[in-house]
């Protein structure tokens, strides 16, 4: 209510027919500060005994709800390990070729480099088969309870299978 009675008064302010001291006795002050509201209701909040609402102990883990934390865990993942390569490229001395020749030097098994590499390109490709879902939720396809679990599936199997691949590459 004091919001709009103050929206109210500016408005009469910007007309360049009215004196500022006509603004100023137009003016209606606030009743309570944001301290005084957020120690309300802190003190009511606290006193009740009750979780935040919605607390996440409070559901019971499923396919999609996983889905979707891993979606935003790889997509932060993803833009911290860019940055910090860009990064990385303008500090570290040297090239690329030079650091990619270190690595071969150190005589590394096949079996450890396919684990790093398949390691380094699964979350790009979850991220990457989980966005086209969620871009096919967004022409509404799919969500239905059963289908959400299908996709999910589905989803992991092409992680799973796509990911091999670019690793054996």
């Amino acid at each position: 209510m004091a919001a709009l009675l103050l929206r109210h008064a500016g408005r009469h302010c910007l007309r360049s027919h009215l004196s500022p001291w006509l603004c100023i006795r137009n003016a209606v002050p606030l009743g309570t500060t944001a301290k005084e509201e957020m120690e309300r209701f802190w003190n009511k909040n606290t006193g009740s005994d009750r979780p935040v609402s919605p607390h996440i102990t409070i559901y019971s883990w499923s396919l999609p709800m996983v889905m979707s934390i891993c979606h935003r865990g790889t997509g932060m993942a993803l833009s911290g390990g860019v940055s910090l390569f860009g990064v990385s490229a303008l500090l570290l001395p040297g090239n690329f070729e030079s650091y990619l020749e270190f690595v071969k030097s150190l005589s590394l098994g096949p079996a450890l480099i396919y684990t790093a590499k398949f390691a380094l390109v699964f979350p790009l490709m979850y991220h990457t088969w989980n966005g086209i879902r969620h871009l096919m939720w967004d022409l509404g396809k799919g969500l239905k309870t059963a289908q959400l679990y299908q996709s999910g599936v589905a989803i992991l199997v092409l992680t799973v299978l796509s990911s091999a691949g670019l690793a054996a590459m």
